[in-house]
């Protein structure tokens, strides 16, 4: 029987409770009891860092998959260099762990380029960067796996390069490949919590910043796994949705 996932955050929620019932820890579930002062004041704060979250992880996976595909194309050229530059490029930002790569963004680029941004910009462009040598992984399988006969019958039809790939090649790679981005999308939300650490007031930021002033971390952490529990639902949600809306228009050959 297929659970949706209000009724999983329900059953969630209810096992966190009583599991709360044990052990000699003091809970205390007023510091996000929506029905106290205290606690509305709290979710509220806590709720404020949702579309920072949000807006971080939309512009990353953006960027991400946009240089994922211009690295993706050189690796399926015959020309050897721009292969080599293909692997070069994933293998580099495949190894770099992406807190490394947040820490080196914001604290080296103003010393090694003379470069300085905000923790948000630094966010987005050290999650990109990371992201997308997964993404550009992802656009070569996804275009290998077409037919070479879609290739030939748009080289037949006098189709140039751009062209064969825009109107005949990445409408069916994309159909296969989405469900590896939706992955990729939720990956991406869980790791902008990372950019806590250089100061971006975002879910986790805030989750920490509470914890020191309430002293209360397990109820306060708590509600924060239910914050992501119920954002990665609802996209996992919107994925699957996109990839039924999708395969109802193949079938209908729209």
């Amino acid at each position: 029987m297929t659970v949706n996932w209000p009724r999983r955050v329900v059953i969630l929620s209810t096992l966190l409770a009583v599991a709360s019932c044990g052990g000699n820890y003091n809970w205390g579930w007023y510091v996000v009891l929506p029905s106290s002062k205290q606690g509305a004041t709290n979710i509220q704060f806590l709720l404020g860092g949702l579309w920072t979250t949000i807006s971080l992880s939309l512009l990353a996976i953006a960027i991400s998959v946009l240089i994922g595909l211009l690295v993706a194309l050189p690796g399926l050229s015959i020309n050897a260099g721009w292969r080599r530059f293909n692997r070069v490029y994933v293998e580099l930002f495949r190894a770099i762990p992406i807190l490394v790569m947040l820490l080196w963004v914001y604290y080296g680029l103003p010393v090694v380029m003379n470069i300085k941004l905000d923790v948000f910009a630094a966010g987005v462009i050290a999650l990109a960067l990371c992201d997308s040598a997964f993404e550009a992984e992802i656009f070569r399988g996804g275009i290998q796996s077409i037919a070479r006969g879609q290739s030939e019958a748009a080289d037949s039809l006098g189709l140039s390069y751009w062209d064969k790939m825009r109107y005949v090649v990445l409408p069916q790679a994309v159909r296969r490949i989405l469900p590896p981005l939706g992955n990729q999308f939720v990956y991406m939300l869980k790791m902008s919590s990372l950019v806590s650490v250089i100061g971006l007031s975002e879910l986790t930021r805030r989750a920490n910043e509470l914890v020191v002033n309430q002293y209360r971390p397990l109820e306060i952490y708590t509600f924060l796994v239910l914050e992501y529990l119920v954002l990665i639902m609802i996209v996992s949600q919107g994925v699957r949705w996109l990839e039924r809306r999708m395969q109802a228009d193949e079938r209908t050959g729209r």
